[in-house]
């Protein structure tokens, strides 16, 4: 296959593609900044030229495209680790996170509208938050949308590419939930503390972590990709979310560190505002329609993905 993606040099997009060259794939990669992408991609990748805006410059992709992967949008935590310890959710911020999501599914959407050709398949990305603060209750992809910021966002980036549904594309909905990676990501971030001798729970420590090591992510996207009865969302999580108490245990555990020292829900409150529910606040997301349909786990328990992954 010809498979064009947007966002390829984040952390789904790289592993991604590493995966899908390996499968006898053809990658493009649209990008801000191709001699930026050279650097980071592998050879035969060939990246080109977009404002993440416009169909300009690129739109001759989509006719010979067996497959385009939406993966493009601002980072909602921050790019850097000390972005995503002191950058808050100003309404600056916030409406750039949301435009960069919006901006680019409209011009991909041009794109294939205005095609005489029309990729068979569209995986366009979203995230877990669609659901706002969850609870205890699992939720599946019939579950309803929040009301949050994080909600709202998630329904914008979705909606954004809805236009293909009635274009005779077959589009995808990935949900994902936070990825583990060896290198990049979150983990790093979450393993600091107990590293320092300083992790425990965070807030109540009660909000489920909707979690999926990122061999499971990529797999499950190539699963969808080659599924051709796969339409709709579905939840890119592990089948077991735990709490972040449980969570804390199992990574103190494995570091053989301590793992009982609190942070108290109000001081995170204090440090990041809003974006705080990033990190007090969880959805039990279960990935319903992946196991209906076939989809096996490589790491569906939490701590045999960390054991991996360290």
């Amino acid at each position: 296959m010809k498979i064009l993606i947007t966002g390829g040099t984040g952390l789904i997009g790289r592993a991604l593609i590493d995966a899908l060259l390996a499968d006898g794939h053809a990658i493009s990669v649209l990008t801000r900044n191709p001699e930026k992408a050279r650097n980071v991609l592998p050879s035969g990748v060939i990246p080109y030229k977009w404002d993440a805006a416009t169909p300009e410059g690129w739109s001759h992709l989509i006719p010979e495209s067996d497959a385009v992967i939406n993966l493009a949008g601002q980072s909602i935590a921050g790019e850097s680790l000390p972005a995503i310890l002191t950058q808050k959710w100003t309404p600056e911020v916030k409406k750039r996170i949301q435009q960069s999501r919006v901006n680019a599914g409209n011009a991909l959407v041009a794109a294939i509208e205005s095609s005489s050709v029309k990729p068979p398949v569209f995986i366009q990305a979203s995230a877990v938050g669609y659901y706002g603060p969850g609870g205890d209750a699992e939720l599946p992809e019939a579950a309803p949308a929040g009301k949050d910021f994080l909600a709202e966002t998630c329904q914008l980036w979705e909606d954004s590419t809805a236009k293909l549904d009635v274009l005779g594309v077959r589009r995808v909905i990935i949900r994902t939930g936070l990825i583990l990676a060896s290198t990049g990501g979150i983990l790093p971030m979450l393993l600091l503390p107990f590293k320092l001798f300083a992790g425990g729970t965070l807030g109540s420590g009660k909000q489920f972590v909707p979690w999926i090591h990122i061999d499971d992510e990529v797999n499950a996207i190539r699963f969808l990709l080659t599924n051709e009865d796969a339409r709709g969302a579905y939840n890119l999580t592990a089948p077991n979310p735990l709490t972040q108490r449980e969570q804390a245990k199992v990574i103190g555990r494995l570091l053989r560190r301590p793992s009982f020292i609190p942070v108290p829900g109000f001081a995170l409150k204090l440090a990041l505002g809003e974006k705080s529910t990033l990190i007090l606040d969880g959805q039990r997301a279960i990935p319903q329609k992946l196991q209906f349909e076939g989809f096996e786990f490589k790491f569906d328990e939490f701590e045999s993905a960390l054991s991996d992954l360290l």
